[in-house]
Formats: C-alpha cells, structure tokens, sequence
C-alpha cells in the first residue's frame, strides 16, 4: 500500500486525510502534535466568502468555487457519516456598502455570478433597513446580499472530518511531535523517514499541512518557504434578544469587520490583523480589538446592550513573498506536498485544497 503521512490536523490537514480515506491502496496517519484544531482553525471565524469575493477568474476564484461545491455535498456527508451535525448558518452573508462603494464594479459581479450560477442582490438603504432594521449607520448608502455564502463552525468541522477519516481507517496520532524529516533514496524511487516523539515513521508521501507550524519542519530541508503568523483577535457578545429579524440572521461584513451570529441570541465580532514587528513578535493588542468592537457597534448599535462573555485570539499563517495558499511540491524533494499558508481563507478553501492534494497522489 502507499503510505502516506499528513502533519498538521487543522481543518486543512483533516480535509485532506478525510479527502484521501476515500481513495482505495492507502495507508494514511494523521498526526499533530498537539489536538485537532487547536491551532489557526481554532481561531477563526468560518466566514465562507466566496460568491461574494471579487475573486472572478484565477487560481483565486477557482478555488474558492471548487470549495463551494464540495460543501455542499461535504457538510451531508460527514454528517451522516459521524452522526454529529455541523453547525452552518446558511443565510448567507451581508456586505455593507459605504458613500465611496463603486455600484458599477458591483453590477458586473452580479451578471458575472449569475452566468455562473451564483446569486448576489445590490440592496438599497431602505430594502437594507427593511431586512436588516438593526443597522444604522448614515454612512451607509446599502448593501450586497450573497444568499449562497455561508458561515460554519471550524472547530466542529474538523472534529467531524477527523472522525470521518478515522472511521475509514486513518491512523490519527495526537500529542505527537515530528522531530526530524530524513529523506532517503532508493533504486525504485524517494521515501521518507518522520522521526517523532513516538516512532520513525517510514512513508512513501509527506503532506505537510501545519500552518505556522510548516516552517520549523522544512526549514532543515533548505527550500525557500517563509510563513509569517498574523494575529487576529474577536469576541463575543451575549443579548438578550435577536439582532434585527429572528428569522434572518446573515453574517454581517463591513469595512473587514464580521458580525458572525451564534447560537443563544450570541454574535461573534472579529477580526482584527495584526503583523509582527521587527523581530518576528506578534502580541495581541487590546485597544485594537476595542477598535473592532465599537466599529460593530456603530454599524449596529443594539450591539452596545450586550455582555462579553468571550475574547480570544490566534496566529494565521501568511506566507511571505508568495500568494496564499501554499499548494505545491516541495522544490527538489519529490512526494513532499505542502498546503499551508492559507492565511485568512483557510477554512473557505480547506476542501479545495484536499482536493487538489487527492488528485495529485492519486494521477502519479
């Protein structure tokens, strides 16, 4: 069988040990040195923003577009699988439009969606305040309504895709760390050793998956890969009723700044993005994060009754002098894959990119 190893169980990781059970001749271990999302993927907000991007053609849309179809069929079958649900908020996202908002560049995403079968609607101040009373705010000239995007929670989704792929015979190893990685030639071709806490682990494939963590790991191996972490920081609110419409709760977007509705009359406001300074140090900062919160306020301000029962704050890995995502073989080492370096998109493009990872293993 092809053995094959996976670092990192994030939701990238985890979609693709989920993507790749799938394949018949595979022998798969999933290991993380820690827990399943306790990384980046525990830090975010699964903001799906895809129909609604102005990513039109591209790497960048098409695989934004590629995700959004897998979703839909992705999300059922875990579930039935598992026997867990997911939480999805499947009332789209709301993006909010300001006096220096461009209607024209608007329009022709709507007819570019359309021909591709997505829907957007360009709202007006009063068809916003009539859907959505609790905004108010007079810079606000409308809105974009993408009904097809969603929101989902990461954490839950990557339990269950680590669940998944377990019940189809991957080897999961948690709370193992992978020491060294020692690459070996042979007459018949490459194969790689995986030195950790536990065992050497000998494989025919090495996925490396490990946001942040990706770095350190290659880093022995001389490639030219730099990811730097990007902190981000949200919180959240409890009220005691419903913002605007209890029966129409979207993800509210504007000027970066998301109002991600949760269970219990509770709103998540996020994120801020903060980069490292001269030394590499990235410290969360608390007047940016109150920035971030009077921000949501002034877009709705029913936001000031709430209590705040929750803040946190986690590292995105953002590559350095190349677009995220990394998704490609490692110069010079052939079967070693990387997909890291999603940055802000990664729970958006995770089925993406186990996607592009299946193929690749299994056309060579």
């Amino acid at each position: 069988m092809t053995r094959i190893a996976i670092i990192g169980a994030g939701i990238i990781g985890a979609a693709i040990a989920y993507e790749l059970s799938l394949l018949d001749g595979l022998n798969i271990t999933l290991i993380d040195d820690k827990f399943p999302a306790s990384g980046s993927t525990g830090a975010a907000l699964g903001v799906l923003m895809g129909i609604i991007s102005h990513k039109t053609q591209g790497r960048g849309w098409k695989l934004r577009q590629t995700s959004l179809q897998r979703y839909e069929t992705l999300i059922p079958e875990l579930e039935s699988l598992t026997g867990n649900p997911i939480p999805v908020n499947r009332q789209g996202i709301l993006m909010l439009r300001f006096q220096d908002d461009s209607r024209e560049g608007w329009e022709s995403l709507v007819k570019l969606r359309e021909s591709q079968g997505y829907l957007l609607e360009i709202w007006d101040k009063n068809s916003l305040l009539q859907r959505c009373p609790q905004i108010q705010n007079k810079r606000i000239i409308g809105a974009i309504y993408s009904p097809q995007d969603r929101q989902i929670n990461p954490t839950i989704l990557t339990q269950s895709l680590v669940t998944a792929a377990a019940k189809n015979g991957v080897n999961c190893q948690f709370g193992i760390k992978v020491q060294k990685i020692i690459p070996t030639a042979l007459n018949n071709g490459q194969y790689y050793q995986l030195q950790t806490t536990q065992e050497t682990l000998t494989v025919d494939w090495l996925i490396i998956a490990a946001g942040l963590g990706s770095t350190p790991l290659i880093t022995p191996l001389k490639p030219i890969v730099k990811i730097q972490p990007v902190l981000g920081q949200a919180l959240q609110i409890k009220l005691n009723h419903p913002l605007g419409k209890a029966d129409f709760q979207p993800v509210i977007t504007g000027e970066d700044v998301h109002i991600v509705p949760s269970k219990n009359d509770e709103y998540w406001l996020g994120a801020t993005v903060e980069f490292p300074d001269q030394m590499g140090e990235v410290v969360p900062e608390l007047e940016l994060l109150e920035q971030v919160k009077q921000q949501a306020i002034a877009f709705c301000p029913m936001l000031r009754e709430g209590t705040v029962i929750k803040t946190w704050f986690g590292k995105r890995p953002r590559p350095d002098g190349e677009p995220a995502p990394i998704i490609k073989e490692l110069p010079d080492y052939p079967q070693i894959l990387l997909a890291t370096g999603h940055y802000r998109n990664g729970v958006l493009l995770a089925p993406a990119t186990a996607l592009m990872i299946r193929e690749q293993i299994k056309n060579n």
